[in-house]
């Protein structure tokens, strides 16, 4: 006789662990292979609110952030803090350190951000900021080489060497730049300070006798010659893009040229506005004043230009303005004011 159980029909194994499809618990709940339970809810790692955060974001990150950290600084009516205005010192000399603190320090300086940075997709305020410091640069190797010395025989000061040679070093460099070095370099903003310490240092050594600062209507005129030029350079750059570029719809470089030019212009008249106050006698006695207005008008003029969009119309256009032939327009005005400054210092 056979046994109930010998006509029950085998279970069938699994046929990947060879294990029957599954089996009862002691409470007579079923249970999946490996001990599961089959109410027990599936646990997900949430990825689609985090992606979604992810994205949100990139997207926001650089336009909030360039918004945040775009200022371009051209307020014509700037006054230097009270630590750069040296008693007999050079009001001029405490403008270019005070600019290098308010650009480096208060502002930062943006032109040699990192790609991760949203302020590295800025174009205008770097732009303006490499330009006003090529104005600073230019005047500190005037300093240096006649304003700063006695005639031309005397040693050259040591501050003005420091200042001058820093303010020459690239504005681009972080604290990497891998074209050079794959280690550490000196960033563009650890120079300009030390240039900033030279000038304040200057200023202070004027104040006291210890250092030269020569009012003679001669310093001034060579002084003011070279400014010109360097306004005739910046206006030939202007016409090279008319010439080039004049009525382009897709244009990423005028704007490019126009800030450049802005912050360039804004330094000179930042400094030649001291100047007048430097040489303010020089100026008395050459009945240079309302000339010498005139020309700090034409600087300003071109240094507050703001367009929203920079255009770069034809020049006859009826529809398309022309900032840049704007901005020439002042430029080449003040610079034919300036040698009219320097004919008459020449007399």
């Amino acid at each position: 006789m056979f046994d109930e159980e010998d006509l029950r029909p085998a279970q069938k194994p699994n046929r990947h662990t060879g294990a029957a499809s599954g089996s009862t618990g002691s409470d007579g709940e079923t249970r999946l292979p490996g001990g599961g339970d089959t109410d027990r809810p599936r646990r997900r790692v949430p990825w689609r609110p985090l992606v979604i955060a992810i994205v949100v974001f990139l997207l926001l990150y650089y336009p909030v952030g360039m918004i945040w950290m775009h200022q371009i600084n051209d307020d014509p009516d700037y006054q230097p803090p009270a630590a750069f205005e040296v008693e007999n010192g050079s009001n001029a000399v405490g403008m270019v350190a005070a600019l290098i603190n308010r650009e480096v320090n208060e502002t930062e300086w943006v032109a040699n951000d990192p790609f991760f940075m949203p302020s590295a997709a800025l174009d205008n305020m770097p732009n303006f900021q490499q330009g006003m410091f090529a104005a600073l640069g230019r005047f500190t190797i005037e300093l240096l080489d006649q304003v700063g010395r006695t005639r031309g025989s005397s040693q050259a000061d040591p501050d003005l060497e420091t200042a001058a040679g820093r303010l020459k070093y690239p504005g681009d460099v972080w604290i990497y730049d891998i074209k050079t070095s794959l280690l550490p370099v000196s960033s563009s903003e650890s120079q300009y300070r030390a240039a900033m310490r030279a000038m304040e240092s200057y200023n202070q050594r004027i104040a006291s006798g210890d250092a030269v600062f020569e009012r003679r209507a001669d310093n001034l005129q060579v002084t003011l010659d070279r400014v010109a030029s360097d306004l005739g350079s910046a206006s030939a750059q202007i016409d090279q893009r008319v010439h080039d570029g004049a009525g382009s719809v897709f244009d990423f470089v005028s704007d490019d040229i126009f800030y450049n030019v802005k912050g360039r212009t804004y330094g000179y008249y930042m400094i030649l506005r001291e100047l007048q106050v430097d040489y303010a006698k020089v100026i008395a006695e050459r009945d240079l004043g309302p000339i010498w207005q005139h020309m700090l008008d034409s600087l300003r003029a071109a240094a507050i230009l703001s367009p929203l969009i920079v255009r770069n119309g034809e020049p006859d256009s009826l529809v398309m303005p022309s900032h840049l032939l704007a901005q020439g327009f002042y430029l080449l005005r003040a610079r034919t004011q300036l040698r009219e400054v320097s004919n008459v210092l020449l007399k």
